[in-house]
């Protein structure tokens, strides 16, 4: 018979006379010689006057006497063959990457290689300790001078691991269990002020660039969705996601949250300057999308989402810096992160939650239905005119500018640029 540690469940019973009673698990060999696992339940003693911490040492007293130990303690080969690069690549990755996002699997996979492994790759795991891993996070920030979210990213990822190997029998303590976050640099969170934006949208040329940018400035996109979006996600008062884009490739129906499900407003001054670019777009059709670029290599003249950094380095930034805006501030955090901080004035913080989806809420119907509440547009309507008052984009006289027209002349589906 195997020897298995267990702790058993104690629990009261009884109508007229309340008694302890314990549940726990017995493990036999039938007549194949095979193991098998059956419940066995035990009357341990009254309840009254027996609490039931007392009740547990009598349970746990008739489980030893009756598994005849604890079982042995599980170590690691005694070759130390289990190294901490190979439980990382051939254990943890493999069982957590399933809930990674494209964009979280990409960056949390070079943090796994770039710092855990490269640090503790040849180390055996058993020998990995609590000391070892609190010296190399301290050394991150004090001699490495690391950000707080690499740090915190390293602190977050080996403790799952070790705690991982604890519960798979690699280890026998948890050597990340008493690991603490070091104190770290204060990040800066930048806003862009509100006459940037208006320098930085008034020098805007291309009708599909100023486009995104008003939704990015004024609705808050993350840049996934913004990139995602499809001309059936455009609702004529807010813009519904329907998947994400990650690195040129669209994910339908996959977003970061259910609250990311919620429909995004789109404020009144924008909403001409989405229409006057559906008219001029070269494919308008409900699965098309709204921004896309073309193909390269296999995908060659296919319409296909477009890198949301690569759209910011070429046709963005480039205006920004004639313009002597700093490139640290044209990205789609700081412009969400500048949406969230200029609503406080312009509504409550219940409103600003509402705009960036950041409430917990779930889509229980169709989203086709769905509309943006009221105190939630106000909000966005009043932040948008109160910015853009007195000043008109020209849209009817704008038009392709720097676009390669022709690989984009033919419609093609966004279902088509998935491959």
């Amino acid at each position: 018979m195997a020897m298995k540690y267990q702790k058993g469940t104690v629990y009261p019973s009884g109508k007229k006379v309340k008694m302890w009673y314990g549940k726990y698990l017995v493990y036999r060999k039938d007549q194949q010689g095979k193991e098998v696992c059956k419940h066995r339940c035990v009357k341990i003693c009254p309840k009254a006057g027996t609490p039931k911490w007392k009740a547990e040492q009598v349970l746990q007293e008739i489980i030893l006497k009756e598994t005849k130990g604890v079982g042995p303690t599980p170590t690691l080969p005694p070759d130390d063959s289990v190294t901490f690069r190979w439980f990382v690549v051939e254990r943890y990755i493999p069982m957590r990457r399933g809930s990674w996002s494209p964009t979280y699997k990409k960056t949390n996979t070079y943090n796994l290689e770039h710092y855990l492994i490269g640090h503790f790759g040849d180390l055996p795991l058993r020998n990995l300790s609590t000391f070892k891993i609190q010296v190399w996070l301290n050394n991150l920030v004090e001699e490495k001078d690391y950000s707080d979210s690499v740090v915190r990213s390293c602190f977050n990822n080996v403790r799952a691991i070790t705690h991982l190997a604890r519960k798979q029998k690699f280890l026998t303590e948890d050597p990340g269990e008493d690991v603490t976050m070091p104190i770290t640099k204060i990040s800066d969170k930048p806003v862009m002020a509100v006459d940037l934006m208006l320098l930085l949208l008034g020098a805007i040329e291309d009708l599909g660039d100023l486009c995104l940018m008003l939704v990015g400035i004024f609705s808050g996109p993350r840049a996934s969705e913004a990139m995602g979006f499809q001309w059936k996600s455009w609702t004529g008062v807010s813009l519904m996601p329907y998947g994400t884009a990650v690195e040129g490739q669209f994910y339908e129906g996959r977003l970061k949250t259910k609250a990311s499900r919620a429909p995004i407003a789109v404020p009144e001054p924008v909403r001409p300057v989405i229409e006057a670019w559906r008219r001029i777009c070269p494919d308008p059709s409900p699965e098309a999308l709204m921004f896309p670029t073309f193909g390269r290599g296999k995908r060659k003249g296919q319409a296909v989402p477009r890198h949301a950094k690569n759209f910011l380095k070429w046709r963005i930034r480039p205006i920004a810096e004639r313009l002597e805006i700093p490139a640290r501030l044209i990205t789609f955090q700081v412009m969400r992160r500048s949406l969230g901080t200029h609503l406080s004035g312009h509504g409550t913080l219940k409103d600003t939650q509402g705009a960036l989806r950041h409430a917990s809420i779930t889509t229980t119907g169709n989203v086709y239905v769905q509309v943006v509440e009221d105190n939630v547009m106000r909000a966005v309507n009043s932040h948008a005119s109160t910015v853009l008052e007195g000043w008109t984009p020209a849209v009817e006289s704008m038009g392709l500018t720097g676009r390669n027209v022709k690989r984009l002349a033919e419609p093609i589906e966004a279902s088509q640029a998935i491959r």
